[in-house]
């Protein structure tokens, strides 16, 4: 696994019928590579990916899965771009509970239950939580009830006002990192209901100003983490500050698996640390 390093861009489009060429062009201005960089890099010729991008040629289906390599394209959309060329699709798309997916489901499991006593969790591409440990179990001790049943969704539990929101004391902050992260999504995905959600969390209500930032230049009162931006959240009494990290498959061969995320929240501080190890014990 790896941190997954996209950045945000607008995800190309072509009306229907128009074939793979506007689509590649469109990835290709995005990525801000020139016909010529991306022909050295494939193995090809300028003139060829000029052919490809108008019309004039149709590529491949190596060709398509090479450039889109290249374009750094998400799995569910090369095989957009397949199917744009006329090629059937590339990757399979398996239900996570498919009896093929035992062994990947079993390792997630293992992998975040060893994080305990520290939250993980594991997302699809929607924010729905496939599996959470025990870490998380206590963060979202006196969430309703109505807003646990399944399926959880990881940005509604943290951003809506009966969730974590009122206890997560940068909340302006996290808020704007967490929407910035789905804005970015939605920009690699032509997701329709990942789009839905961010509408949604967005119009939560939201407090004018930060608990921790309580001085008249809007710095944070308290310690202050330079290297990234924490969680800070009440919990029973204390005050407990996370830093997340999002960790994504290498290679992906499946439309499923591409999609998957596991974050893993690590003790911003020495105080988190020992009161979530006495949690534990």
């Amino acid at each position: 696994m790896s941190i997954d390093p996209s950045g945000p861009v607008a995800v190309p489009t072509a009306a229907a019928g128009t074939g793979v060429g506007p689509l590649l062009r469109g990835w290709r201005e995005q990525r801000r590579v020139s016909q010529l960089e991306l022909a050295l890099r494939a193995n090809s010729s300028a003139r060829h990916i000029s052919f490809v991008e108008t019309g004039r040629s149709r590529p491949s289906e190596e060709m398509v899965l090479r450039l889109a390599e290249h374009l750094d394209v998400p799995v569910r959309e090369r095989n957009a771009l397949l199917l744009a060329a006329g090629y059937a699709p590339h990757y399979p798309e398996t239900p996570l509970d498919d009896p093929s997916m035992d062994a990947l489901r079993e390792g997630l499991e293992r992998l975040i239950q060893g994080y305990e006593p520290y939250p993980a969790l594991v997302v699809d591409a929607t924010y729905d939580v496939l599996v959470a440990n025990q870490g998380i179990t206590m963060l979202l001790d006196g969430v309703p009830d109505r807003l646990l049943v399944p399926p959880l969704n990881a940005m509604r539990l943290t951003l809506h006002p009966e969730g974590l929101a009122p206890r997560i004391r940068n909340l302006r902050a996290w808020r704007g990192h967490l929407l910035a992260q789905m804005d970015r999504q939605i920009a690699l995905r032509r997701s329709e209901p990942l789009r839905a959600l961010y509408e949604e969390v967005a119009a939560y209500p939201m407090p004018d100003r930060d608990a921790e930032t309580d001085t008249a230049d809007g710095e944070p009162s308290g310690p202050v983490h330079h290297f990234a931006l924490p969680m800070v959240i009440e919990h029973e009494g204390r005050v407990l500050s996370f830093l997340s990290s999002i960790s994504t498959f290498n290679t992906p061969m499946d439309v499923t698996v591409a999609e998957l995320a596991v974050e893993t929240f690590l003790p911003a501080d020495p105080a988190t640390a020992k009161y979530l190890h006495s949690m534990g014990a």
